[in-house]
């Protein structure tokens, strides 16, 4: 099975320093096969398992048995990121465009409290278990940040801007 799988708050500056080869060559003696890693935002393609879970524990105990960083492992296949980019909620101009990938569905209650509040001139629209957001005056010092939004829905993710996501489904695609 393919799996895309994005990991949160990795190589952040010089916190949870991740290397991408080093990650390829340990995934790859862990058992996994074509294992392919997308910039050093923590974004790995890899032929695993069936189990979502079961890879997101794997791969989220061998990074910190490995490397020292706890982080969280999400996972999605390449049909649902390529679902991500086919439902853009916010017309042509993706430049503004970002996506926060949750490890779950948010509760109902936490969903609608994100509908319901004001966050302009950021927007933000939740699918499943991804955010959509768009950030037209740019990410830096916006009110509705990734963490923000972890907090408010109660959920981890972990956010990639729309070049990212599209680049990653691409690749996914042509695996």
């Amino acid at each position: 099975m393919r799996w895309v799988v994005l990991l949160r708050a990795v190589n952040l500056g010089a916190r949870n320093k991740v290397p991408m080869a080093k990650l390829r060559t340990l995934l790859e003696e862990a058992g996994y096969g074509d294992v392919r890693t997308y910039i050093a935002s923590g974004n790995v393609l890899l032929d695993g398992p069936r189990g979502r879970a079961a890879v997101a524990l794997e791969l989220e105990r061998l990074i910190a048995d490995e490397f020292g960083v706890d982080t969280t492992a999400i996972v999605r296949t390449p049909q649902e990121l390529s679902a991500v980019v086919a439902g853009h909620p916010f017309g042509r101009d993706t430049s503004h465009s970002h996506v926060v990938f949750l490890a779950d569905r948010p509760a109902r209650k936490a969903a609608e409290s994100l509908a319901a509040t004001d966050h302009s001139p950021d927007r933000a629209l939740i699918v499943g278990k991804d955010v959509y957001v768009q950030y037209p005056a740019g990410v830096q010092g916006s009110r509705l940040s990734a963490a923000r939004l972890e907090r408010l829905l109660g959920v981890p993710g972990t956010h990639r801007n729309w070049r990212t996501v599209t680049a990653l489904a691409e690749l996914a695609a042509g695996a």
